[in-house]
């Protein structure tokens, strides 16, 4: 298929660009608050993936559409499109990439480079729009990104009541983006660590009430 400046063919775009107020709190308090606040804070590095691998449910929780693992030094332009962290990265291969989550979540934050202007679109369990977020450039890739871009660009779109899909739009028939180090942020429930800090809040409540009436 020849090479067109607005939608190159997948297999031609990535063989030239992708590829190749209270008193202070008693510290185990505060480990205990912190502790839970970090348990979903590991990003998805994708790094348990092979080049080339279409991912689908290999990520406990979610699933992916029209996305592959590319890795450094093998399939993916490392120079002019950088993984974040570590030696691999998500494409969208064949469409914009979708991801469905098990359970919904509060949140959702990835670092791209692209070759197109991107959109980032979350969606509640009816299927309605509930967030939006847009690349701040028309490309960031290393060699041919715009004035004042740079890879590895974040992307984060956020709703409480629940996301249960996000879909990650560049070229419609893919091979525009790569995105790395994922962030999924759950619905906050009440953890161990809110319930103490509520039981500690109510206790120096109490005690200031105490010294008032004294």
């Amino acid at each position: 298929m020849p090479l067109t400046p607005k939608a190159p063919t997948i297999t031609v775009l990535r063989a030239r660009s992708i590829r190749k107020t209270l008193s202070p709190l008693p510290p185990l308090l505060l480990l205990l608050i912190f502790g839970q606040v970090q348990a979903h804070a590991n990003p998805i590095t994708f790094e348990s993936l092979s080049d080339g691998d279409l991912v689908t449910t290999q990520v406990p929780g979610l699933t992916f559409s029209n996305t592959i693992a590319l890795t450094a030094g093998i399939s993916l332009n490392e120079f002019d499109f950088p993984p974040h962290s570590g030696k691999n990265v998500v494409s969208d291969e064949g469409g914009p990439i979708s991801i469905l989550f098990d359970t919904p979540v509060s949140s959702f934050s990835a670092y791209f480079t692209y070759l197109v202007p991107l959109s980032l679109e979350a969606f509640d369990l009816t299927g309605s729009s509930v967030d939006l977020a847009t690349s701040l450039f028309s490309q960031n890739d290393r060699s041919t990104g715009d004035p004042g871009s740079s890879p590895n660009e974040l992307l984060r779109v956020v709703f409480a009541g629940g996301i249960s899909r996000v879909v990650i739009t560049g070229f419609s028939d893919g091979g525009s983006f790569v995105m790395d180090d994922v962030n999924a942020g759950e619905i906050p429930e009440p953890s161990t660590g809110l319930l103490l800090l509520t039981g500690a809040a109510g206790i120096l409540l109490r005690r200031s009430n105490k010294k008032r009436n004294t």
